[in-house]
């Protein structure tokens, strides 16, 4: 990319990126190492949907640069994530130490009078190592390009060459925090210019003003992009969790869709190529399954109690069960011409995902999953457009989402756009450096994405959901509630609860499931009566799936720095009076 381009794609950010003074802890996950991702590819053969949405950009050929290739360039994800990744360690040790985000922000709001004073247009000559790697925070001017040579993300940094950091820190406040601070003064070499000050601080553009209204109820996890849970105990009332508590789970802003001009893309290798309106999928088959959508952070709190992990602070209410009623993908697909069976090595081939939420570069979200669930007779994948007998709700995916039952709620992408048959997964962050799961040795600094492949198929597990954890109860018999659920169409064989750490176990009673059906795609709630006692306090609970995996016993061995598939039995301590 020329100086040229850096620069006016900086000041295109300033304008464009949202403001939010909310963290999102999810993007502590922006991780280490080099990446490209395709920005305008995916989205230039999109032919009959123009997005009404509040950003300055569209779906359309303009993308395209003069000669008709697609502009690509590392997506703002990953801006910064160096820091971020240095940050981790650093965020732990200033907790120790007691340090205030506020305290150590106020370094970049002083004037240095020891330190020089640059102008932006000075700052903005220092964008590569040869001329050095500078960038702008609050009144400070900083030289990171030590910080780029020194770390395997510091490349990501060169978004914002020769400009202010500012615009990245607002989409993703996550940087907002002491740790990142402090790493980011080690590299101050001057004060930027007030009038330059003044200028950075015009209010942005906030992509984030037309999202829709959440149910107060649901705990926030983060405000931009929005992500709540049920509350637990509320899980426990229904076998199907009613729309407006189910979990929401978002990465970026929610679009806003025109059914009118809505269309979803269908093209790969060996199938034709088709667009279908809303009102074409409703003319396929209407399919019915009842499952279990459950976000592959649940439960992180629980193991970040054994060893601190990045992300959103989950309990048990990232999940959720609903009836998804639409067409079946398998319908949909054979359609344009798709047969699995015809793929002589379909361990090579990939169904891509794409939604319409995307950030201010393009970049969509997307998911796949491999062939392979195709060739499975009872595998039930649907494009819904309604949920619980009603039309599918905005934050949960409206017009459609597809719902891959049985697999890590990532994958079931909403706001579907384009459907892609290809030799290779999804290219996409979430698919290539999220959502994997590695070694407790392993760290945000040693990690190797290739290492691990993408989560699929979910693993065991239960949750108390009718008392918390401390919660005062009278000596006697209390009557226990939970869910219990495992992914791959496995069911739940029973659920069992200990009140002597594991000494002995009682059954649990199974009161709600779905029907008799080849595959169980649904969760199972559960209850018990116990009796409980000032040396009878502590309550354990695990299940145990018709392949008869069992929970691990604790977090220690189980432990990934994400804090993903959290499946450790459920354990909670009863204040008993």
């Amino acid at each position: 990319m020329s100086r040229k381009s850096i620069l006016a794609f900086n000041k295109s950010l300033v304008r464009l990126l949202p403001s939010s003074s909310h963290p999102i802890p999810i993007w502590t996950v922006l991780l280490s190492g080099p990446s490209t991702f395709r920005v305008h590819e995916s989205h230039s053969h999109r032919k009959c949907y123009s997005q009404n949405h509040s950003s300055k950009f569209n779906y359309s050929s303009e993308h395209e640069n003069a000669s008709g290739e697609s502009w690509n360039k590392s997506g703002i994800f990953g801006a910064f994530t160096g820091l971020t990744l240095a940050a981790y360690v650093a965020w732990r040790k200033s907790e120790q130490n007691g340090v205030h985000a506020a305290t150590v922000r106020m370094e970049s709001e002083e004037i240095k009078k020891d330190l020089p004073t640059y102008k932006s247009s000075e700052v903005a000559v220092h964008y590569n190592p040869e001329t050095k790697i500078w960038v702008t925070f609050k009144r400070g001017v900083y030289d990171v390009t030590e910080f780029v040579e020194k770390h395997p993300g510091g490349s990501r940094i060169m978004m914002a060459a020769g400009a202010s950091l500012e615009p990245f820190w607002e989409l993703y406040p996550v940087h907002q925090r002491p740790d990142v601070f402090q790493i980011l003064a080690k590299y101050r070499i001057g004060n930027l210019s007030e009038e330059d000050v003044l200028e950075q601080q015009q209010p942005a553009e906030d992509h984030f003003k037309n999202e829709p209204k959440r149910h107060p109820v649901l705990k926030q996890r983060s405000l931009k992009p929005f992500n709540g849970e049920t509350p637990p105990s509320i899980l426990a009332e229904q076998f199907y969790t009613p729309n407006d508590v189910f979990y929401v789970r978002n990465h970026l802003p929610v679009p806003q869709v025109d059914v009118k001009s809505y269309c979803l893309e269908i093209e790969g290798i060996s199938i034709k190529s088709s667009s279908l309106r809303l009102d074409d999928v409703k003319k396929f088959p209407k399919v019915t399954i009842a499952a279990t959508i459950q976000c592959g952070g649940n439960r992180r709190s629980d193991m970040s109690k054994a060893k601190p992990s990045a992300g959103l602070a989950w309990s048990g209410g990232a999940i959720g069960n609903a009836k998804w009623t639409g067409a079946s993908l398998k319908d949909i697909l054979k359609k344009a011409g798709f047969d699995p069976k015809k793929y002589p090595h379909p361990e090579k081939v990939h169904v891509q995902f794409e939604g319409l939420d995307s950030d201010q570069s393009g970049e969509c979200y997307g998911a796949s999953i491999p062939l392979t669930y195709f060739l499975d007779e009872n595998f039930e994948p649907v494009l819904a457009y309604e949920m619980n007998d009603k039309s599918i709700p905005i934050d949960h995916g409206f017009p459609l989402r597809v719902i891959l039952p049985g697999i890590v709620g990532a994958r079931s992408v909403k706001w579907l756009s384009r459907i892609i048959i290809s030799n290779q997964e999804s290219q996409s962050l979430w698919q290539q450096r999220d959502y994997k799961v590695f070694s407790p040795s392993v760290t945000m600094e040693s990690v190797d994405f290739n290492s691990a492949p993408a989560i699929m198929d979910t693993p065991v597990t239960s949750y108390i959901c009718s008392h918390e954890d401390g919660q005062v109860v009278a000596q006697g018999n209390i009557k226990m509630q939970g869910y219990a659920f495992s992914g791959g169409g496995r069911g739940i064989v029973r659920v069992e609860i200990s009140k002597n750490r594991g000494n002995t176990w009682e059954v649990a009673t199974i009161k709600h499931k779905a029907p008799s059906a080849a595959r169980n795609w649904a969760w199972v709630m559960w209850e018990a009566e116990v009796a409980v006692n000032k040396q009878d306090k502590e309550i354990w609970v695990k299940a145990v799936d018709t392949g008869y995996n069992q929970q691990p016993e604790d977090f220690k061995n189980v432990w990934n720095y994400r804090g993903l598939v959290s499946t450790a039995y459920h354990k909670i301590t009863l204040n008993v009076k």
